[in-house]
């Protein structure tokens, strides 16, 4: 690194200050970090401040360890909302249309809630225990939400126990399921614990999505700090204020007067029965090249564009134009594995007749794959994007490795000997008065889930080896340092999903509960673990004691795990028809579908019938070498020039960027690099003192106010009558029903069937 700042690098001013090239290097990472700016660097040096700008705006650079964290008040608010988040989200989990109760909401109304205890309770000691503190602290604040919203969202563990039951009729006792969600939940956060070395403690890994959050919890509780900046104008507070007003307001006209405004596929409009322009320009079926939305719903699905790092948004924005504007086009137009047939961007899986593909026609009443009737029906067909996205994450696999051996392993080998202590940031510095949470109790909490593992798949019938289950858990922890790292600096995760059920489809062909076992342990113990581990560096950003944090993440882990599974089970109870897809209340379980028909692709049917050499997908399996090979050229480019734009080329999060297609579509990704282009491109650059101050906060006012809105749509206009609101009236207008009514809203495809009424091969 030094050789690349040899010369006059430093401006003369801040050589007559004395500043050593040294000092500055010994704040910036072990690798050429694209998110190091020299100069904004070397302000943060002077200022005793973290070396990235993005970090300054939202972290204060100071802290009073006198501030309450861990308080009664704490506990009591944040375990009721632990029960409240958690059992509201499980519950609409299982309804379509849903609605997911999210951090932010958390945020907001938990601090009034603690201003009024701290108003009315009296400060008595109950058992040597303040009743009421005094004042409702920030740290309160922040260490309750974290409480909250650790295990809000719905444990992925839960959808095994649901698809056993209406699939495959296996319904295992309370004590089975209970391991089951512990284990699943709390390896991840074992893991991420014991690698908080790498991925929390070093500056380098900034996180960026908690900057957001830091901004809010600053700007709620009127924080003022160096790194705001000193620029005039209102204050961040009443600026959050507007903000959120506005964005609440807002998304009623795109979110349910005038959806047309959401899905904004204005030259659809113009030809809606031109099949190829809606195959082009549609958000619905389409490639998306209508490029505008008005919905920040649609905007912020990837994650917020204001908290994203431009030149990671440029890498995905790049990967997206080559990939979906120009390669999955000419793939489609030239029947590539017969793609014309079908639509040319959706989310399901069809059969040789274009129709949605019907697995319960390939197995038996045990759910066992039964090859003569596969043979007499159909094999799978995905369309163009869907197919595509497969290949995207094999490259994304073989990326993350490659890049993170050539650009990260310095890195990673000097925080294995680098302690708390000797962290070159204020941040690390500050929290290093604090007792650190002991590898033991990690260690501790990881042993006893791996045996909770071993008894769930050893004690009931789950056809899942011990080996497997060891091997899931090797591959969680190999990929989470690499991917964990990633996602720290880009604001992106790689996912390992599909990797995980190719190998298993593989190992254990025909066993649909070893699969989504194996993918649960393989999958979501490294994204939980990358879960805590962002939570970690919240807490390390807004300086909460990290045993505070280690005992209010695993009480309300288990707390949220034990209130999903109780709602369930009273679901499934005393809810008739539950799952049915005539179900009278719309709890129809969408999600329990999705998981249910992947655990029978991938478990039943099993990847070697689609991507094994014969098969019509095999040729995605070349994208593994792809993968592997474009992080080797960008890294001898950057040896040959390394203050080149190659620095910024990241392929991992190029690959994994367009990970969410499908679902998502060209309107979740054009708009969302336009927005991220103007504020973290154009006016960072143009007009800093206004972002460093107002950004995140923007960032976070329009994703809270669009929260609540969805909320409030969702329970005074949607869910009473069961969404008949309004049916023959705002419902049916032209604003609403425009975008359902093209060539692109019906998912058409460009050719029409053969006369035989089918296409494809002959032979499967």
């Amino acid at each position: 690194m030094a050789s690349e700042f040899e010369g006059s690098r430093l401006s003369p001013e801040l050589e007559k200050a004395g500043l050593k090239e040294q000092d500055v290097l010994a704040t910036i990472a072990d690798f050429d970090d694209p998110n190091i700016d020299f100069d904004n660097a070397v302000v943060g040096v002077l200022e005793d401040d973290s070396p990235y700008p993005e970090v300054r705006s939202a972290v204060a650079n100071t802290d009073d360890t006198s501030i309450p964290s861990s308080t009664l008040r704490t506990w009591v608010l944040g375990l009721a909302l632990t029960v409240l988040l958690s059992g509201l989200n499980q519950f609409f989990f299982f309804r379509y249309p849903s609605v997911s109760i999210s951090g932010f909401v958390a945020v907001l109304i938990s601090l009034p809630m603690g201003r009024a205890w701290a108003a009315l309770l009296p400060n008595w000691r109950i058992f040597g225990v303040s009743l009421n503190p005094g004042p409702f602290t920030i740290k309160e604040h922040v260490l309750l939400t974290i409480m909250s919203t650790v295990g809000s969202g719905s444990a992925y563990a839960t959808d095994i126990v649901a698809v056993q039951r209406v699939y495959y009729n296996q319904r295992y006792n309370f004590g089975y399921q209970w391991m089951l969600v512990m284990s699943t939940q709390l390896l991840g956060f074992s893991i991420g614990g014991i690698l908080r070395r790498f991925l929390v403690q070093p500056p380098s890994m900034i996180w960026p999505a908690n900057l957001v959050s830091c901004a809010l919890f600053n700007t709620l509780h009127s924080q003022t700090y160096a790194g705001m900046g000193t620029r005039g104008g209102i204050s961040r507070e009443r600026f959050f204020l507007y903000a959120w007003a506005a964005g609440f307001c807002w998304y009623f006209v795109p979110g349910y007067l005038f959806q047309g405004l959401s899905y904004f596929s204005w030259v659809c409009w113009i030809a809606p029965e031109n099949i190829v322009v809606n195959q082009l320009f549609g958000y619905v079926s389409g490639l998306g090249m209508s490029l505008i939305t008005f919905d920040w719903a649609q905007i912020s699905f990837n994650g917020s564009p204001l908290a994203t790092p431009w030149w990671a948004e440029a890498n995905i924005s790049v990967g997206f134009v080559f990939v979906i504007w120009f390669l999955a086009p000419i793939l489609y137009y030239t029947n590539t594995w017969y793609s014309e047939y079908l639509p040319m961007s959706t989310r399901v899986s069809y059969d040789n007749t274009g129709s949605t593909y019907n697995v319960t026609r390939i197995i038996n009443t045990d759910a066992s794959f039964n090859l003569t009737a596969y043979q007499e029906y159909s094999p799978l067909f995905l369309s163009m994007t869907f197919a595509i996205s497969y290949g995207l994450s094999f490259a994304s696999i073989t990326a993350t490795l490659m890049h993170a051996f050539l650009f990260f392993r310095k890195q990673i080998w000097a925080q294995s000997r680098r302690s708390m202590r000797e962290q070159p940031d204020i941040h690390a510095r500050l929290m290093s008065k604090y007792k650190q949470v002991p590898e033991w109790w990690y260690g501790s909490i990881f042993v006893s889930m791996f045996i909770f593992g071993i008894i769930v798949i050893k004690v009931w019938h789950t056809e899942f080896p011990v080996w497997a289950f060891c091997l899931s858990l090797a591959i969680s922890f190999f990929y989470v340092i690499p991917i964990g790292m990633i996602q720290a600096i880009t604001n992106q995760q790689v996912g390992l999903n599909v990797i995980t059920e190719l190998i298993i489809g593989y190992a254990l062909p025909g066993r649909p509960i070893a699969m989504m076992m194996f993918k649960t342990w393989g999958y979501i113990t490294m994204a939980q673990a990358l879960g805590f581990a962002s939570d970690f560096k919240l807490g390390h950003y807004m300086k909460i004691s990290p045993r505070s944090m280690f005992w209010s993440q695993v009480v309300a882990t288990i707390v949220a795990g034990t209130v999903q599974l109780g709602v369930q089970a009273w679901m499934f109870t005393n809810i008739p028809d539950i799952c049915s897809p005539s179900q009278k209340d719309g709890f129809i379980c969408p999600n329990t579908e999705v998981f249910g028909t992947a655990s029978i692709v991938w478990g039943v049917i099993g990847p070697r019938r689609m991507f094994s050499p014969g098969s019509t997908y095999s040729a995605l399996t070349y994208w593994f070498l792809i993968g592997a090979i474009c992080p080797v050229i960008a890294y001898v480019i950057h040896l040959k020039w390394p203050r080149s734009f190659i620095r910024y080329v990241n392929f991992p999060v190029i690959f994994s960027g367009l990970g969410a297609i499908p679902p998502a579509s060209a309107v979740n990704y054009v708009p969302w690099a336009i927005v991220g282009f103007i504020f973290n491109y154009h006016i960072r650059r143009k007009h800093y003192s206004w972002w460093a101050k107002y950004n995140y906060v923007l960032s976070a006012a329009m994703d809270s106010g669009l929260a609540f809105s969805i909320i409030i749509i969702f329970f005074t206009l949607q869910y009473p009558k069961n969404g008949t609101i309004g049916l023959t009236t705002v419902q049916a207008w032209w604003g609403n029903t425009v975008f359902t009514k093209t060539a692109d809203g019906q998912s058409l495809p460009y050719k029409s069937l053969p006369a035989s009424g089918t296409f494809g091969p002959t032979v499967w």
